[in-house]
């Protein structure tokens, strides 16, 4: 699981890169020589998408998402059980049941390309998909912590 991390924050890592060298490219033609450069917005939005869609995918742990821990941290050890796992079984219950539907579109997008690259629409959203079986894992393994007893104690107190 360690090499998969890894790799995942490379690739992220490497996608933001290219995402800024991008973003200094346009700057510096558009500004430096006042001559913009199409394919440079067009690149700097599929890669700012990826970017996204990824890092919320592999590489931001569930302890730095945003969470709402007033009532969490008010809780007893067995109703933070019971939260984790509904919690848990609506976000993966919702992202499994997308799946389909946009893999299907996705799928579907293979026909469109984009107007200046000429990158097929499939690419430029299949990080969407990734996300949510992303989401179907990470809840899956949620609610296993939960069943185990892990991952209940209080959210942001020091310990």
């Amino acid at each position: 699981m360690r090499w998969f991390k890894k790799a995942a924050d490379t690739f992220g890592g490497l996608v933001f890169l290219c995402l800024f060298l991008t973003f200094l490219v346009q700057i510096t033609a558009r500004f430096g020589f006042n001559k913009p450069l199409p394919w440079s917005d067009e690149l700097a939005v599929i890669l700012y998408l990826w970017a996204i869609l990824w890092a919320a995918a592999f590489m931001v742990p569930e302890r730095e998402q945003v969470v709402f821990d007033l009532l969490w941290n008010s809780a007893s050890v067995g109703t933070r059980r019971v939260m984790r796992i509904v919690g848990n079984l609506m976000i993966g219950g919702l992202a499994l049941v997308a799946i389909p539907a946009s893999w299907d579109y996705v799928h579907f997008m293979a026909r469109e390309s984009s107007p200046v690259l000429d990158i097929s629409f499939q690419w430029v959203f299949l990080p969407f998909v990734l996300l949510l079986v992303a989401l179907v894992l990470r809840s899956a393994f949620g609610i296993w912590q939960a069943i185990k007893g892990q991952g209940l104690e209080a959210q942001g107190l020091p310990t």
